[in-house]
């Protein structure tokens, strides 16, 4: 009764997102509500449980998520992700043009969300189709296929770094994973696939043909600066992650784990990047913190999204359904990593939010880490896998796609939901092989 219990609220949570298009935080905090009360979680501590819920998870992410965002707003407003994209173009030049953006929204998706990168990388696309006469899409799907990679795949992404907290994950080992499957992911879905676009036409030329300079009053930083700077977050947590499992020397692992937890990771990274790319680059201080300031209100509703989903983990957990959706699972005959995403791309189809979708699975999922001998930075990955399977009209990325491009939607779907699809299987298929590998 109580797994049926929880399909209904799960369903009744999508109803909320998809059909009465209800913020997904509210939608949550509801529907933990609704299946709190129906699981028999007493009326007086209902309350108290949820606000555990978001309370835990949110402590556990919050500085991570804000702090990889303030980085990667100065990014972006100090010149560097432009930087970066105009010298690899220069780098592979005209013959190998879709490998150069492809590398390009690789690099620059990392510190940076996804809609983020989007729109700055896209101007960047078009100017480049319209020097070398390419179809835009040609083009573009290598680097958007890079970007969607990064925002599923790697942390300080919030999906990623969510479901490392909750699947009780190391964030350097989930990167390091990450790395490794996003690589010939991007390469197969992005630069193989996009050979079979080449006739796809915009319906006009009235989108943006010129690559968008970032308003910057001071010096344009360098490319080693403005990469040091973006990826710092990625190689520290890298290096110590490494010499944790590498070193015996106790005190010396033991400050890495100290300087290698990511809030810690980031608040350096962070501080780095206040003078590399804006201090060092005839910025005021006071400059830099509106930057960051202004990032914090555009991701504020994400992390709040991401509390509502603790919120809904801690009802299962203290209902006690947990148990029960183990029992349940553990007869199917299915592996665990392909379980887990096909139960993300299931949610992903109906909800159309990547972050929804992974959190809302990793709920459900949890108890199998303590009945299985299960690696959970793989599940992280299986999860994060699922959570990117065909994006269509129900996804914001979809219509961002379709209207920067200026395309139909029959070329939509031909390009930007099979490329999120193929990202999607290629993805697990890379966890199985992985798994062979290491385990």
């Amino acid at each position: 009764m109580s797994i049926i219990i929880l399909i209904l609220c799960i369903a009744f949570l999508i109803i909320q997102i998809a059909w009465f298009k209800i913020n997904a935080f509210v939608a949550f905090i509801i529907t933990a509500l609704f299946a709190g009360f129906f699981l028999g979680i007493p009326l007086n501590s209902l309350s108290q449980t949820v606000q555990k819920g978001l309370g835990e998870m949110l402590g556990s992410i919050t500085l991570i998520i804000v702090f990889g965002t303030c980085i990667g707003k100065l990014t972006v407003s100090s010149g560097a992700a432009n930087v970066v994209a105009k010298t690899v173009m220069g780098w592979t030049g005209e013959k190998y043009v879709r490998l150069g953006l492809m590398i390009t929204g690789f690099i620059v998706g990392i510190p940076l969300f996804y809609s983020v990168g989007f729109v700055l990388l896209v101007p960047l696309i078009f100017s480049v189709a319209h020097q070398f006469k390419l179809s835009k899409v040609y083009l573009g799907i290598p680097m958007l296929a890079s970007l969607s990679v990064a925002h599923g795949f790697l942390p300080p992404h919030p999906s990623p770094m969510a479901l490392s907290s909750i699947l009780n994950a190391d964030i350097g080992l989930v990167l390091i994973y990450g790395i490794l499957i996003a690589v010939p992911t991007i390469f197969i879905a992005g630069l193989l696939f996009s050979n079979l676009l080449k006739n796809i036409k915009t319906e006009s030329d009235n989108g943006i043909l010129n690559v968008e300079e970032v308003a910057n009053t001071g010096k344009v930083p360098a490319f080693s600066n403005s990469l040091f700077s973006a990826l710092f977050p990625v190689f520290g947590l890298t290096v110590t992650s490494m010499f944790t499992l590498i070193s015996t020397n106790e005190t010396l692992k033991n400050i890495c784990k100290t300087v290698g937890d990511p809030s810690i990771i980031m608040l350096i990274s962070l501080t780095i990047c206040t003078y590399t790319l804006g201090l060092r680059m005839n910025r005021s201080l006071q400059s830099v913190m509106d930057d960051y300031t202004s990032a914090i209100k555009d991701v504020a509703l994400i992390i709040l999204i991401i509390g509502g989903a603790g919120s809904l983990k801690e009802v299962m957990m203290v209902s006690g359904v947990n148990e029960t959706i183990v029992t349940a699972l553990t007869q199917i005959n299915i592996h665990p990593y392909l379980l887990a995403w096909m139960m993300a791309a299931i949610i992903r189809i109906c909800v159309g939010s990547a972050t929804a979708a992974g959190l809302m699975t990793a709920s459900v999922l949890l108890p199998l880490l303590q009945t299985n001998n299960l690696d959970p930075n793989l599940l992280v990955l299986s999860v994060g896998a699922g959570s990117l399977m065909c994006s269509h009209v129900n996804d914001p990325g979809f219509w961002m796609f379709k209207e920067y491009f200026n395309i139909s939607m029959k070329d939509t779907f031909k390009s930007w939901t099979v490329m999120e699809s193929l990202v999607s299987v290629l993805g697990i298929i890379f966890v199985f092989i992985l798994n062979s590998i290491i385990h």
